[in-house]
């Protein structure tokens, strides 16, 4: 198989992540004497990246004192590029994981367009989360506050990829509130996009908790160059709730501010899409996958070390400084059957969103 450009590049970008955290008892010597690489699904200095680095820095002293992790970004088409990679080139023998963004969603609304289907991989842990929309107060008239929205001319919305969720998601929530809005897609990572917004190129744009508290929050926000407007609500199934990585922010979900604009609960086919969206992305949105057939006594020994870092301070303590939150993991036996049972769509609502996907304009 010929590799493209953008693969070429993104091996290049491997690199070491040196450990220096006490030893600590291994779950498992499958890797004594081993490296492990993480393949993260997108680029250096977005909320993936930096939550994956900090990971990889932990895990390895529930593994083996002496594991070396190397860190191995892969972005590109909305991290479709560094999933495909773990499934058709990547090494099976337990060498090489990714900390991946976005898989379960691209299968759902894509089952049938990979070599290799998603549900064949092993999925180690995954984690919730959810997404904060900000946008320039300098859009006209003047953006004061969330429901100034509504309000909004030549809203321009920034995003990574047409078929991704962060676009989806904002695409959505836009068209829910009956905002028009212009949108410019393609730019290669948050990093980027962040930067297309500060200069103007773009005037709203989104991140998970991670990037918004570690970089929006402390700079853009501070400077009263953004202001916060809503965040994606997280979904069981049942109920709504916010996410725990949310506290501390006061920024409302997408339906409260909905509500405290017309006065009533969101609802229609966009609300059933967007809702459908956050259901299956949101409630999944950070994996720990290995490629197909991996080795049990690989992905048990991950599983255990996921575990490990879900009680350990020291960890909590950096995820608190960096961004904000301590992420919780879900690594119990059945997290194969859990995910793969959640990869779908109800037909009529994935055909809207395989619909709704293909028109690239907002409703400005």
């Amino acid at each position: 198989m010929s590799r493209s450009p953008i693969l070429r590049s993104a091996l290049m970008l491997a690199a070491a992540v040196f450990l220096g955290a006490l030893p600590a008892s291994a779950a498992s010597d499958f890797y004594k004497g081993k490296r492990l690489t993480m393949l993260i699904n997108f680029a250096p200095g977005g909320p993936t990246d930096i939550e994956g680095r900090l990971v990889a820095r932990f895990l390895a002293q529930y593994l083996d004192g002496n594991t070396g992790i190397i860190i191995q970004n892969m972005d590109g088409a909305g991290g479709v590029i560094g999933i495909n990679y773990l499934g058709e080139i990547a090494p099976r023998d337990g060498t090489m994981i990714g900390f991946v963004t976005g898989a379960a969603f691209q299968h759902a609304i894509e089952p049938l367009s990979r070599k290799v289907d998603l549900k064949t991989y092993e999925f180690v842990a995954h984690q919730t989360g959810t997404n904060v929309y900000y946008m320039r107060t300098d859009v006209r008239p003047g953006m004061k506050q969330g429901t100034d929205i509504v309000k909004a001319e030549n809203l321009v919305a920034g995003g990574l990829s047409a078929d991704s969720t962060k676009d989806l998601l904002m695409r959505l929530g836009l068209d829910l509130l009956g905002v028009k809005f212009n949108y410019v897609t393609g730019y290669k990572s948050n990093q980027n996009a962040r930067m297309a917004l500060q200069q103007g190129e773009v005037n709203i744009f989104s991140e998970s908790p991670p990037g918004y508290r570690g970089i929006v929050e402390p700079s853009l926000v501070a400077k009263g160059e953004v202001i916060p407007v809503f965040h994606d609500p997280f979904y069981d199934g049942k109920k709504y709730f916010t996410s725990k990585q949310m506290e501390g922010l006061d920024i409302p979900t997408l339906p409260e501010l909905y509500t405290k604009i017309y006065g009533k609960p969101p609802s229609g086919p966009l609300w059933d899409a967007y809702i459908a969206v956050v259901l299956l992305s949101n409630s999944m949105l950070r994996q720990i996958i290995m490629p197909p057939n991996s080795p049990p006594e690989a992905v048990n020994a991950l599983r255990e070390a996921m575990k490990r870092l879900n009680t350990d301070p020291a960890f909590a303590k950096e995820a608190m400084t960096a961004f904000g939150f301590v992420p919780e993991w879900s690594a119990t036996a059945d997290v194969n059957e859990v995910v793969r049972n959640n990869m779908e769509l109800d037909p009529k609502i994935r055909q809207f969103i395989v619909d709704y996907m293909k028109n690239r304009r907002g409703k400005g």
